[in-house]
């Protein structure tokens, strides 16, 4: 069965504080009407990187986009080339990183910022590029393209948790009161989401350490929640998904033909 699916990616949010902080999806947890797993990001735990990790299901080893200044399209076959190809719509409100993957590279803010052309793999998009570019505009450039174009697949990505880790670090109030910031504001969509018959995954590229950065190996750096909503997941405690996995699972929810690995256990 075809599936429109959400896909969250809370730059730089950490496992931990995505589990004691988060309240409002933790409440869907509690109501078991959603389920949350622990992922290890992929190495290097970059954002670029992760970023076609998670779109595409191949680690950064294997696509060649092996730190942030790698600034080239994808040679990898990604969500959004699957899902244009089925002829199904695509949208992303996503830093501009996004958009140099999979639609043109390099970013031009005039011509790229706000995208319309059906023949790219991101069909829709609202593109940013400084960090601090308020989490409350980026859902809201998000829900625009929902209601405008009603795409079968929607990327969401803010940055604020992640300028928050790189200002103040891990164990900070600042770190935490973004992630909070964050659930927040995905509460005024969320229940619309599910309503609308929408399937939701909310994670994370990476999390965060307390030097304010990430690029290693400590669990703090590499653990990341994986929130799973909607009528189509199993919500079985025992599913044991990989950031790998988290590409074809989504192809699986929007019906393409793919060649990606894929957590049957998330799916009923």
């Amino acid at each position: 069965m075809k599936h429109t699916v959400i896909l969250v990616v809370l730059d730089g949010l950490n496992y931990e504080v995505a589990r004691h902080a988060m309240g409002h999806l933790q409440a869907y947890v509690g109501a078991g009407r959603a389920a949350l797993y622990q992922l290890e990001c992929e190495l290097p735990a970059l954002s670029r990187p992760l970023y076609e990790c998670i779109l595409t299901g191949v680690p950064p080893i294997d696509s060649g986009i092996v730190h942030n200044n790698v600034s080239r399209l994808s040679n990898q076959r990604s969500i959004y080339h699957y899902a244009r190809d089925a002829g199904l719509k695509t949208a992303a409100a996503a830093y501009h990183w996004v958009s140099e993957l999979y639609n043109r590279s390099p970013f031009v803010a005039a011509r790229d910022r706000h995208t319309d052309d059906p023949t790219l793999p991101i069909q829709h998009g609202h593109f940013y590029w400084n960090d601090h570019y308020p989490d409350s505009h980026l859902f809201a450039d998000a829900e625009n393209l929902r209601l405008r174009h009603a795409p079968d697949f929607l990327l969401i990505h803010p940055m604020n948790i992640d300028d928050a880790g790189h200002k103040h670090g891990l164990d900070t109030p600042q770190y935490r009161n973004s992630a909070r910031s964050a659930d927040i504001i995905l509460a005024d969509y969320l229940q619309g989401w599910l309503d609308a018959d929408c399937q939701v995954l909310v994670t994370a590229d990476h999390g965060m350490n307390n030097d304010r950065s990430h690029n290693g190996l400590l669990p703090e750096e590499r653990q990341v929640p994986l929130f799973v909503l909607g009528e189509a997941f199993s919500l079985k405690a025992d599913a044991a998904p990989k950031q790998t996995d988290i590409c074809g699972t989504v192809c699986e929810l929007l019906g393409v033909p793919h060649d990606k690995p894929v957590c049957r256990e998330l799916l009923k």
